[in-house]
């Protein structure tokens, strides 16, 4: 389905300075609020109890609040869920100091509160939920350190380079927006975090793929006029793609329920985030880096020469003339 006119060239690049500025102002932003704010953890990965529970009517909040934190349970943090008539109770306290049964000790605290049943209770300790924040970050490390591997043997360390900036750049854009909307920082948080990286990625590759069969077959040789055409080419492609994928997490944020309301959310802005990066961050950083298009096209009529007479070579070896 081609929804651009095939034979137009979008000229991309002359936006590339106001794009750059709006990412690293968007970027600051996002760290500034991390030393600020600062990252608010699940039950996931600061450890602690969550129970939730379901009242007839509208539940009070101030009253749950202040029976927990008269049990000393720790920091008590009382939120609705989903409804007024459903709220979540999570405290940083151990379980063991509810005894052995949490729910049944949850129920005797908020006897007389009103009609309600508990409906799930979630329990990690300290020392787990360390351990997965730690794993956590040490995953997308490692994500980060293949993929400048894997791109670096694709193509060539620039595209490798931006390739990564552009994806940190959509991890962090997306950061900065779970902290500004208060969403906690759990499992399902860092699995959002991992499929934007993939779904950047993947995106940057189609374009990364197409520049580098402008470079070969284009006749320009100005990089941000090759770069203008491929993205151009790939425009309809790029569209179709993010809408789509941006239907389903919309659908999912808006009736998806409270228990996918953060990971929709971090998924929604990744994927604007990634769209956008993919053609205003990382293609313009290729003309940052200095990318000659003209050297290049050397290099892979070199690496063409060397494939040609190898081939000629075995040739030669298997009818016996060498």
């Amino acid at each position: 389905m081609q929804v651009f006119d095939k034979g137009k060239i979008y000229d991309f690049m002359k936006f590339r300075y106001f794009t750059f500025t709006l990412s690293a102002v968007l970027i600051i932003g996002s760290i500034a609020l991390f030393f600020i704010k600062g990252v608010s953890y699940g039950i996931d990965f600061s450890g602690g109890t969550l129970i939730q529970v379901k009242y007839d009517v509208k539940a009070p909040l101030d009253e749950i609040r202040k029976r927990f934190e008269a049990a000393n349970l720790g920091n008590i943090n009382v939120t609705e869920f989903g409804s007024d008539q459903e709220v979540t109770i999570r405290y940083s306290g151990a379980a063991s100091e509810l005894g052995d049964n949490p729910a049944l000790a949850a129920q005797k605290i908020l006897q007389g509160s009103g009609n309600f049943d508990i409906r799930k209770v979630d329990i990690v300790g300290p020392k787990v939920g360390e351990e997965l924040r730690t794993n956590g970050i040490l995953a997308v490390c490692v994500s980060f350190a293949l993929i400048l591997v894997y791109i670096t043997l694709r193509f060539e360390w620039r595209f490798a380079v931006a390739a990564v900036l552009s994806d940190l750049h959509d991890v962090v854009v997306a950061v900065g927006a779970m902290i500004l909307a208060g969403v906690d920082f759990n499992l399902e948080i860092l699995a959002a975090l991992l499929t934007i990286m993939g779904y950047s990625l993947n995106d940057t590759i189609v374009v990364f793929d197409r520049i580098r069969e402008g470079v070969k077959d284009s006749k320009s040789i100005k990089l941000d006029e090759v770069i203008n055409e491929s993205i151009s080419h790939t425009l309809s492609r790029t569209l179709l793609t993010s809408l789509t994928t941006l239907i389903v997490i919309v659908i999912l944020f808006v009736w998806g329920g409270e228990m996918i309301h953060g990971f929709s959310f971090v998924m929604l802005i990744g994927v604007v985030a990634g769209t956008f990066s993919s053609v205003f961050v990382a293609a313009p950083m290729l003309i940052l880096f200095k990318f000659n298009v003209e050297k290049y096209r050397a290099f892979l009529a070199e690496k063409q020469r060397r494939i040609k007479e190898k081939e000629k070579n075995r040739a030669m070896y298997e009818k016996g003339t060498v």
